[in-house]
């Protein structure tokens, strides 16, 4: 990342290994909803064990860049971005984790029939976050790369939009009872939250790379 963190290396590795964690736990995430759709509840146990020690390695380090920024008094005119940045690509594995947390907790009973649209749903908020992971990696290298990763993050989220939309109206149009059907609903929900999450960081780097570039 030579473009913004030229003053020291470690600060460079250390936002490497926090986008690492974010991308790592994007595919957790992913293969986690899977595992829980497949019945596999000890994989997915497993899997959350794992987002969680990304949530919390990812948290360090964010800790970490935060008192080296402020320490060595390193890009002072980007440090407030930087910050914010960081804080929001972390809400992405955060709501990743959290998810995955309702699943464990509260064991939703699927609907037979249904299986491909939740996998594709996790899938979309994968790449959605996949997508933004790399926007990031931009900002600090090339910011002016980075408007060529934020169209797929749009993309992607919109296409979870439309799939969440799709699965909840089929959820609805079952012979379930109605709490079952608010009880899925909910949990569409949270899994197209973290493409939102994932959203919000790239209307960020939006502004960022342009404050950057001018």
């Amino acid at each position: 990342m030579p473009t913004l963190f030229k003053q020291t290396k470690e600060l460079t590795t250390q936002i490497d290994d926090f986008l690492d964690a974010i991308s790592e736990g994007a595919l957790v995430f992913q293969k986690g909803v899977d595992d829980y759709l497949s019945g596999d509840l000890e994989r997915f146990e497993q899997r959350y064990r794992t987002i969680e020690a990304l949530e919390n390695r990812a948290d360090d380090v964010r800790r970490a860049v935060e008192s080296q920024l402020y320490r060595h008094s390193l890009i002072p005119e980007s440090r407030g971005d930087v910050l914010g940045l960081l804080e929001a690509m972390d809400d992405v594995i955060n709501t990743a984790k959290n998810t995955l947390s309702l699943f464990l907790v509260e064991r939703p009973e699927m609907i037979p029939g249904l299986t491909e649209e939740w996998r594709d749903l996790a899938i979309a908020a994968m790449h959605t976050s996949e997508a933004v992971v790399m926007a990031a990696r931009a900002f600090f290298r090339d910011p002016r790369s980075v408007n060529d990763h934020l169209h797929k993050v749009y993309f992607h989220e919109k296409e979870g939009d439309k799939m969440a939309m799709g699965l909840k109206r089929k959820i609805f149009d079952s012979d379930v009872d109605l709490a079952r059907k608010i009880h899925l609903r909910y949990f569409a929900l949270n899994i197209d939250r973290v493409s939102d999450a994932a959203e919000d960081v790239a209307d960020r780097l939006a502004i960022y790379a342009i404050k950057r570039t001018v």
